[in-house]
């Protein structure tokens, strides 16, 4: 990592209109779910807030938003030619992108899941999507920033990814569940909390997270370097 380009990152994050949406999308889902509670005399009815809205939907969406804002930018204007010129490792350009994107997912994402699920009702389950939270939250982000190095169209292509795969496929198809992130977020969730359903084993939600987290660092960091020599995206 280089704490010169995680402070750039960090004031790419902080500094665009991005942000503002990357905090609006979960205290919407919190108000929701205030609502929903306040409304009904039924205990659970505020669990879909979390199950079917917060974790496969603003989740990953703060994801994208907080990957694509610390790297996207950088590629669109072609200022990212200048920051690859100074002699820094290209993956550790990377990860550092990635650790601020990381961090704002899970600050923000995370948090936003949890506090749902708190309100909702809490107990083991909000400690369960919790953890799903952070291990779909870290994966998505990593995933996402490939994605801003590999295309200029990454806000869109990862939104077809979340509302198509993970929200479709993932969700609805178990033949394909062993292929979503959000499934393998739940399925680490599922150890902490019987509450939540889950769709594949563990130790592949766990490999599977961790090889997609690293290679998603690395494919950025490797795209960079294709940048740094072609100057094109």
């Amino acid at each position: 990592m280089n704490g010169t380009i995680l402070k750039l990152a960090a004031q790419a994050l902080l500094g665009r209109r991005r942000f503002w949406l990357l905090v609006a999308l979960p205290l919407a889902l919190i108000g929701l779910t205030v609502l929903i509670r306040a409304l009904s005399s039924d205990p659970d009815a505020a669990w879909p807030m979390v199950s079917f809205l917060g974790f496969p939907l603003v989740l990953p969406l703060v994801a994208i938003l907080a990957a694509s804002s610390v790297l996207g930018p950088e590629v669109d204007d072609g200022s990212i030619v200048y920051l690859l010129a100074k002699p820094v490792s290209r993956h550790a350009v990377a990860i550092s992108k990635w650790v601020v994107a990381w961090a704002a997912t899970l600050v923000v994402g995370s948090l936003g899941v949890l506090v749902a699920a708190l309100v909702a009702g809490g107990g083991s389950e909000a400690a369960g999507w919790l953890v799903a939270a952070l291990v779909a939250g870290t994966t998505y982000s990593a995933l996402f920033l490939a994605l801003s190095a590999f295309t200029r169209h990454a806000v869109v292509v990862g939104l077809i990814f979340v509302l198509i795969w993970e929200g479709l496929a993932g969700g609805f198809l178990s033949g394909v569940a062993w292929l979503s992130i959000g499934q393998w977020g739940i399925q680490v969730g599922h150890a902490v909390s019987s509450e939540l359903d889950a769709p594949v084993n563990l130790p592949w939600a766990l490999l599977a997270s961790l090889v997609v987290t690293v290679g998603g660092v690395w494919f950025a960091g490797d795209r960079l370097r294709s940048f740094a020599l072609t100057g094109d995206e």
